[in-house]
């Protein structure tokens, strides 16, 4: 199952199931066609790094930031190669931008590097104008760990405006994935007859997306969940967006 999720609202705004022997590649580009995503900014990750989905979103109007790994070894080799050079000359000529993050034990500094896309890759992807590098380090409970990782953007190479958009897509693994799977147990849901899965899918992530705009309580989603489920006047304030 594919998902789109808007970062900012904090919605579901649209789903497609991979079709049988075929994968989210193909799938993708799909999705993209139904969505009405003029002006948006459409974040993803390495396995959707591709020279196609990149064009589809341009000609919808809307820009990319695509995660480069190994997947793209050509991409990837270059992007290496080219901050491995400006880290050379002391990174003159590439725009920096660096946050620190402390929450429960834990602390994570993100370091951006961000350039002009060089004109070797413009030759192969649709409009892409900047290239960018990732330097994270997360320490917890005194252990830490380091990654590195690339990304090209058909946006201009400002480096705080592209670090929102990637910090963005990775929230969508808490925000999306990680509560679909702690507070409505989908990884463990055994439906699978006919379009059962899908449609289960959809309404997961629309009672998801009503529970993250709920501001009737102050409850985790697993306890609006709860409380809404043990009375209907919770369940109606919730759906209505009415405080008592």
């Amino acid at each position: 199952m594919v998902s789109a999720w808007a970062t900012d609202l904090g919605v579901s705004i649209g789903q497609l199931a991979t079709e049988e022997k075929s994968n989210e590649i193909t799938a993708v580009p799909r999705l993209l066609e139904m969505l009405a995503i003029e002006g948006a900014v459409v974040t993803l990750d390495a396995m959707h790094c591709q020279k196609e989905t990149a064009r589809a979103i341009r000609n919808r109007d809307a820009d990319y930031v695509l995660q480069v790994k190994a997947n793209q070894p050509t991409v990837h080799d270059e992007l290496q190669e080219l901050f491995i050079k400006y880290g050379d000359a002391d990174y003159r000529g590439v725009r920096r931008h660096a946050t620190v993050e402390k929450n429960h034990g834990r602390e994570e500094r993100r370091e951006y590097y961000v350039a002009p896309a060089p004109e070797s890759l413009s030759r192969n992807w649709r409009d892409v104008r900047s290239v960018g590098m990732v330097y994270r380090c997360r320490e917890v409970k005194g252990e830490e760990s380091r990654e590195v990782s690339f990304f090209v953007s058909s946006l201009p190479p400002k480096v705080r405006a592209l670090a929102k958009h990637v910090r963005g897509h990775w929230g969508v693994e808490n925000a999306l994935h990680w509560s679909l799977d702690v507070t409505f147990s989908e990884d463990q849901s055994r439906i699978r007859k006919g379009h059962g899965q899908e449609i289960c899918s959809g309404l997961r992530r629309l009672a998801l997306s009503i529970l993250k705009q709920d501001t009737t309580l102050r409850e985790s989603l697993r306890g609006k969940r709860l409380r809404a489920g043990w009375n209907n006047a919770t369940l109606q304030r919730i759906l209505s967006g009415n405080a008592a």
